[in-house]
């Protein structure tokens, strides 16, 4: 799988990409938040983080990466920007994995971009479900392809345009320009290179599994030398938490949120609603596991890394890996970066790891 550098432009067709992406703010819009962060150079290859928001969406305001409420997701850009105290108006946003239907094929080596982007027209025609004038469509050369020296692989990524015009939308209707259209995975992949490096051997031959678990899905990604091997959704995400702690202490869905934030729970949370929820979190993963395996020539994972909300929850990494098996950490991408004095670390700890997504698209400023 591709590791994520495509583009969309929400007007046509453009190779966005090929240039570095001018300073922006790389902005994650997801069910029950918006994130925003900004990342600044700080030397070759060096990184500083400069300042980060995250603003809580009404309910429903976005569903299944739908933006059902697009004055709410608007107005939550508008005071995490705000809140940020950045003159960056530029943002990259991205789509959500399910939204965006890719491709690999083959083609000659040596075609320009124009005879490229033709037959990339013909392929797309043959997979995507749709006509071509009602989605956004976009390709990038991988590399040679395997065992053909005069071929090329190329990914094609496709969505359709109201998937891409309600984020574009939104984003202006907040004061913001969005300049880059990524995927939430391909996203995910970008910041998974700043943590790799944290693992032994900087993780080279290994398979490392990049667990989001977010409000309501948890996206299982298998990354083996930098390219996705193999991703899953599953039904599974800290909403179930937070029915849980409604049910239990008779709180409406705005106070079981805030108190599974703020704590403050009765003594027998931690024994009677916390632990059932991550007993049944350890499970999924096992279960993703279970499918990876089943679906491709691999039979072990080395390391995983657990991002989303739900990996703030104290001791989630333990449990995971007793119920695995394998090693187990939560994933922070900030990790080797300086730090500007707008961000307070004791709050970056918990935040982090469902920043993921934000951080990815922050550092589409720095491509080649």
């Amino acid at each position: 799988m591709f590791k994520g550098k495509l583009s969309f432009n929400p007007k046509f067709l453009e190779r966005l990409f090929k240039s570095k992406a001018p300073a922006l703010i790389g902005c994650d819009i997801s069910s029950s938040s918006v994130k925003m962060v900004e990342i600044a150079a700080a030397g070759k290859n060096l990184y500083r983080f400069e300042r980060y928001a995250i603003e809580s969406l009404p309910r429903d305001a976005v569903v299944d990466g739908n933006i059902n409420n697009l004055d709410a997701v608007s107005d939550c850009l508008k005071h995490g920007w705000k809140r940020m105290g950045t003159n960056i108006q530029n943002v990259a946003l991205a789509l959500p994995s399910a939204a965006v239907i890719t491709k690999k094929i083959i083609v000659p080596a040596g075609q320009r971009e124009k005879e490229l982007a033709d037959r990339v027209e013909i392929e797309a025609n043959q997979y995507i479900p749709f006509a071509l004038d009602e989605v956004n469509l976009d390709f990038q050369v991988i590399g040679p392809a395997p065992n053909s020296p005069d071929d090329v692989e190329v990914l094609i990524a496709a969505s359709r345009k109201d998937k891409t015009e309600d984020r574009v939308a939104a984003a202006e209707n907040a004061g913001l320009k969005a300049v880059v259209m990524d995927v939430e995975s391909f996203a995910a992949q970008t910041a998974f290179e700043l943590i790799e490096h944290q693992l032994p051997e900087n993780g080279k031959d290994q398979n490392v599994a990049l667990v989001d678990i977010g409000t309501a899905m948890m996206n299982f990604n298998v990354l083996r030398n930098g390219q996705s091997i193999y991703i899953r959704e599953q039904p599974f995400g800290g909403n179930l938490l937070t029915q849980e702690i409604q049910r239990k202490f008779g709180k409406s869905p705005e106070e079981a949120e805030a108190a599974k934030r703020a704590g403050g729970l009765p003594d027998n949370y931690e024994t009677d609603v916390l632990a059932p929820f991550l007993d049944m979190l350890g499970l999924e993963v096992v279960r993703a596991l279970q499918f990876f395996f089943a679906s491709t020539q691999f039979n072990q994972v080395n390391h995983i890394l657990l991002a989303g909300g739900c990996a703030a929850i104290p001791g989630i990494e333990e449990v995971v890996a007793k119920r695995v098996a394998v090693n187990t950490r939560v994933a922070n991408p900030f990790a080797n970066m300086a730090l500007s004095s707008n961000i307070m670390p004791k709050h970056l700890t918990s935040d982090a790891p469902s920043l993921m997504v934000a951080c990815g698209l922050a550092m589409r400023r720095f491509d080649a």
